[in-house]
């Protein structure tokens, strides 16, 4: 293969996810699901006319990775904080953790039933079918009401938080004590901290920078923190949350020293561009990976009826705890919170990262090929078969 036709063929791929980007605007069919055939599609060609196959299973972490760093610092960047808005996160935050929770201990038990492996096991092969993907979640949730999307990308932003301490708790933990609590509890405390002061940090710099290349030098930083973070099993992601907040809201900061030191005259402008640049990037990390998930998938897998029942079954327990949480204990309208809960790029991110020992091999890619496309196609449905509403659910909270 030459180079120009490496150029062409790359190329040709974003153009590709730049159209179904505007299909999703229309049809409410989220852009990964087309994405997810393409890259099975090019595998099925490749079979078929025994070309030269690549193996990208080993950098598919990676792009996993740094797309959902810049997706959630992307939403997060779109968030304005006012204090009329702590009933929102208070009341996203504990959906994303009790959804998450509940969710984990019904398909635990499931996969106890399905494998007969140790609860330990299946409750850490449980977690990646758990979690909430805001990769997915917070593009799909542009064309509801401005309260709706607030909720949808604070809870699928927690959803990743929470899931990554979850997992890295319970891979760190085989047995549950007070010192493993203990250790939690002081990890969270740390990384808090790393959080304030990396906020500040880089603030500072965006402001004493003069070169014109400033966004991607912070995008990189960002990125840095993040991965010496999780190489020490931190939850890094509290960082990336935390910086795309304070640097949108730091100009409502009313303190006289914090103001002179680092609040300067185009701070606006500079977010503005970080926020552009951190969105298109995202956009190209989205692309590749999810082209490369459908070409690395097995589809063959599916050919085997007991991997469609089990993630039916998997997809009824999401659906269940959702439903009966959203009916009992927020007590609001259904839609479209209740179809805005995709499994996506953070899960595939998690189930990579399970080690050997306890992987269960009955729990393959196909299982989790099948949740992830289960809840995009009852999303797509949901989202085509409910209207824009400026019914504002979260007013009176």
């Amino acid at each position: 293969m030459t180079t120009y036709t490496t150029l062409i063929i790359l190329s040709g791929l974003v153009i590709f996810s730049y159209l179904f980007d505007l299909i999703a605007g229309k049809t409410k069919i989220p852009s990964v699901i087309l994405l997810l055939f393409l890259g099975i599609g090019i595998r099925l060609a490749v079979d078929y006319f025994n070309l030269l196959k690549i193996n990208f299973t080993s950098i598919l972490p990676a792009l996993g990775t740094l797309g959902l760093i810049l997706i959630v610092f992307e939403g997060a960047l779109e968030l304005k904080y006012t204090k009329n808005k702590n009933g929102v996160i208070k009341i996203s935050f504990f959906s994303a953790l009790s959804t998450l929770l509940l969710t984990s201990c019904l398909i635990t038990g499931a996969f106890y039933y399905i494998t007969g492996e140790s609860v330990y096991k299946c409750f850490v092969n449980a977690i990646p079918f758990c979690v909430v993907s805001s990769s997915i979640a917070i593009p799909s949730a542009s064309g509801i009401n401005k309260e709706k999307k607030e909720f949808i990308i604070y809870e699928s932003s927690f959803s990743d938080i929470l899931a990554v301490i979850l997992f890295n708790f319970m891979i760190s933990n085989e047995s549950i004590n007070i010192s493993a609590f203990a250790r939690l509890s002081a990890e969270l405390g740390g990384i808090l901290l790393v959080a304030i002061g990396s906020c500040l940090l880089l603030l500072y710099l965006i402001g004493r920078l003069t070169h014109h290349i400033k966004s991607f030098l912070i995008i990189s930083i960002l990125i840095l923190v993040y991965s010496v973070g999780q190489s020490y099993h931190l939850s890094s992601l509290i960082i990336v949350l935390a910086l795309g907040l304070f640097l949108n809201n730091a100009g409502q900061i009313n303190i006289s020293w914090f103001r002179k030191y680092f609040i300067y005259p185009t701070l606006g402008h500079d977010i503005k561009q970080l926020f552009q640049l951190s969105a298109e990037s995202a956009f190209i990390m989205r692309t590749f990976f999810f082209i490369i998930f459908g070409y690395t998938m097995d589809v063959y897998q599916l050919q085997n009826w007991m991997t469609i029942v089990n993630g039916g079954l998997v997809l009824l327990l999401i659906y269940l705890v959702r439903y009966l949480y959203l009916k009992i204990v927020l007590r609001t309208g259904l839609m479209p919170e209740l179809v805005i809960i995709p499994r996506g790029l953070i899960s595939v991110l998690l189930f990579y990262n399970i080690p050997a020992s306890v992987k269960i091999p009955a729990l393959g890619t196909g299982l989790l090929f099948v949740v992830i496309l289960g809840t995009s196609i009852i999303m797509s449905l949901g989202l085509l078969g409910t209207k824009k509403s400026a019914t504002q659910e979260f007013k009176d909270v």
